[in-house]
């Protein structure tokens, strides 16, 4: 039978994640958080969680080894590192070879934001979000990518998720609290999630990005408040909602699991087509701006 058959087949467990071992930078709180708890809960075995501080890597992996209904053996596993100086990421993929030999799924989610008007937007700032939110990912990516290897298969490739922002596809915040830096290094990554598409794919390495809207999370809590609130943003967005946990965890599981094994290359918006909303972020940020102006 050749292997591009076209009978019906039979898909079970076509969103499982059984037994994989998976990285989460940036994992200890908002999207990185959530898309861990998916990972978990589909299946897989080892869930890496590390960011810079340690205690919160503590605190995310006694809440995700707390879940109910895990798999038998499934455990999250703290890292600590700091992935914005390539000491750390070299430190993050030793500590991690210390109990597995491959990783199946890398979600690069590490990143950092600034906000500031366009005359005052200072230079280390700039630099510090384009190094940590481009630089590191690329490095992260790159030392990974033997463990990444180790397993991968045509028929079961390992998978390298990058966390871009719809900000790198359509216009970002402006004005007084304008993220010149973030959008732009926004935009580098889902290009780069393009050209490493096509050097990992060939090494059975699908790599793709994520473009979020606005979820509710510590980075980006302040903005909303600063423009006009979370039911103002809902309001604004044609789904009329912000983004929820689950829509996170269900598109990395989608992208990890056998259902995603033949999309390589691709930028999926998860933000209830906020992006293609008329004004969009641009105006409802100043929008914003005018508001606190009138006070």
């Amino acid at each position: 039978m050749s292997k591009y058959d076209t009978e019906l087949k039979d898909f079970p467990n076509i969103f499982s994640l059984k037994g994989k071992v998976v990285v989460v930078t940036g994992g200890s709180r908002g999207l990185g958080l959530h898309a861990a708890s998916g990972f978990l809960q589909a299946g897989a075995s080892k869930v890496y969680i590390t960011s810079r501080k340690a205690a919160a890597c503590e605190a995310a992996v006694k809440a995700l080894n707390a879940l109910p209904n895990l798999a038998p053996g499934a455990r999250a596993i703290s890292v600590p590192a700091d992935s914005s100086k390539f000491e750390g990421v070299e430190h993050l993929v030793k500590e991690v070879a210390k109990t597995t030999d491959h990783v199946d799924v890398l979600f690069a989610n590490a990143g950092a934001t600034w906000g500031e008007s366009f005359d005052t937007h200072p230079d280390a700032a700039f630099a510090k979000v384009m190094d940590l939110n481009v630089k590191s990912v690329f490095n992260t990516i790159r030392l990974f990518a033997p463990m990444l290897q180790k397993n991968a298969t045509v028929e079961d490739p390992s998978r390298v998720i990058i966390t871009a922002s719809i900000a790198g596809i359509g216009i970002g915040p402006l004005g007084k609290n304008a993220t010149f830096g973030y959008s732009a290094s926004k935009a580098a990554v889902i290009h780069l999630a393009r050209n490493l598409a096509v050097e990992l794919g060939p090494r059975h390495i699908l790599t793709n990005a994520i473009a979020p809207g606005f979820f509710p999370s510590k980075m980006a809590s302040e903005l909303i408040h600063l423009t006009g609130g979370a039911d103002t943003w809902a309001a604004k967005n044609p789904n009329k909602r912000l983004g929820k946990p689950e829509d996170i965890a269900g598109l990395v599981v989608f992208l990890s699991s056998r259902a995603g094994s033949h999309i390589n290359g691709a930028t999926i918006t998860v933000d209830g087509g906020e992006v293609w909303s008329r004004g969009g972020m641009a105006d409802a940020t100043r929008e914003g701006d005018a508001e606190k102006a009138k006070l």
